[in-house]
């Protein structure tokens, strides 16, 4: 099934999350990082933090906290079985933290076909704030394989 552009612009609900001190303890411990501002709160702030830093790309995980993660590829019509993770990308702004309550609000801002079809693109755009202000834009590409239009 080809995605119909006119998906385009669809807001996709939006959602809060509180950023919790003992999840990104447990992040940080599971990529292997090392550096002390992402887990202790006594060497972020010594290194002029106000609390323990949110690692960049725990932000997608976040994301990942909604009601629903999945709603949008389900209200598509999209199979599971043929979506690959294409890309995903990160612009920051501001740094988050432990304590941190984050809003997020999507977008879809692409749709487009590769392969005569047989790959379609899924970009999503997620803008993260605290209180208003903007901490990061997250985009996602997702790749659908179709696989009737595979010759």
């Amino acid at each position: 099934m080809a995605l119909d552009p006119a998906v385009i612009g669809k807001v996709i609900p939006g959602h809060e999350v509180v950023v919790e001190r003992g999840r990104l303890r447990f992040f940080a411990q599971a990529i292997g990082e090392t550096n002390s501002i992402y887990f202790d709160t006594e060497a972020a702030k010594a290194a002029g933090h106000r609390d323990v830093l949110v690692p960049p790309t725990f932000l997608f995980c976040l994301d990942m906290e909604k009601p629903d993660p999945f709603a949008l590829i389900r209200e598509l019509g999209i199979d599971m079985r043929y979506v690959l993770h294409g890309e995903q990308a990160f612009k920051y702004h501001s740094p988050a933290y432990a304590g941190d309550t984050l809003a997020y609000n999507g977008t879809v801002t692409d749709v487009y076909s590769k392969k005569n079809g047989a790959l379609d693109f899924l970009v999503r755009t997620v803008d993260v704030t605290r209180d208003g202000e903007p901490i990061a834009r997250l985009t996602n590409t997702l790749v659908v394989r179709n696989p009737k239009a595979e010759k």
